[in-house]
């Protein structure tokens, strides 16, 4: 059966134009007229790629500080043994702060946390957790600086809207750039940032077109398609 879209979604749907590519400031002051929820949705960029997942050399990842936030309260986890690295990153702001306590609390099930930093000392325990928290997107990696011996600067940035982008098995990524709530000029700078950010990751294996579609949204809204030809893509 189909889904019914709500009133709301179906007068959004009427405003967009499908057969148009929006330049992002003008997709961002149209999304911004949609008829809102009832709650502050989060704002979405969308990406296609032409990239192939399952091939090594292909992977697309990263990580890009949101100019203006993500507007989103992100509670950070740090592992790290006693000492100058573990009152660093407390000094910075991180909810929860241990070693062998809380690899034990995460091996019997707990993840009540939003990202998890890691000493490099301590990634030799940490990664026996791979199981828990790999599933999740919580695994701590190199390559989107959450394995660190300089703690403080990774929970300040995460805390200040750094966000991850990963491609997934069918070629695309999901990023979010920030809250309805925000004002058009925050939402363009941060989507901004985040299309340059995923077009510097091309791999450099990858031939033809790169970045096949992209898309605006909302929670709750239909999807913007979006003019990137703004954009370096080469």
């Amino acid at each position: 059966m189909a889904k019914k879209h709500s009133k709301r979604y179906r007068k959004a749907l009427a405003m967009v134009d499908a057969s148009k590519s929006y330049p992002l400031s003008e997709a961002v002051g149209l999304l911004t007229k949609f008829p809102r929820a009832k709650f502050v949705e989060t704002v979405e960029l969308a990406f296609r790629l032409g990239v192939d997942p399952k091939q090594s050399d292909q992977m697309v990842r990263g990580t890009v500080p949101l100019p203006h936030g993500s507007g989103k309260v992100v509670r950070v986890l740090v592992f790290a043994k006693p000492g100058a690295a573990a009152d660093a990153a407390r000094n910075a702001g991180a909810e929860h702060v241990g070693f062998d306590d809380l690899i034990k609390k995460c091996q019997e099930g707990w993840v009540d946390f939003d990202v998890a930093v890691a000493t490099s000392e301590a990634m030799s325990e940490v990664r026996k957790l791979g199981k828990v928290l790999g599933p999740r997107g919580l695994m701590p990696n190199p390559k989107t600086g959450t394995v660190t011996d300089d703690t403080a600067k990774a929970v300040k940035e995460v805390k200040a809207g750094r966000v991850e982008f990963k491609i997934d098995k069918a070629g695309n990524i999901h990023v979010p750039i920030g809250k309805m709530g925000f004002a058009a000029e925050q939402l363009v700078d941060n989507g901004r940032a985040v299309i340059e950010a995923v077009i510097r990751a091309r791999p450099s294996s990858v031939k033809g077109t790169y970045l096949t579609n992209c898309t605006l949204s909302s929670t709750m809204s239909p999807a913007i398609r979006l003019d990137v030809r703004d954009f370096n893509l080469s």
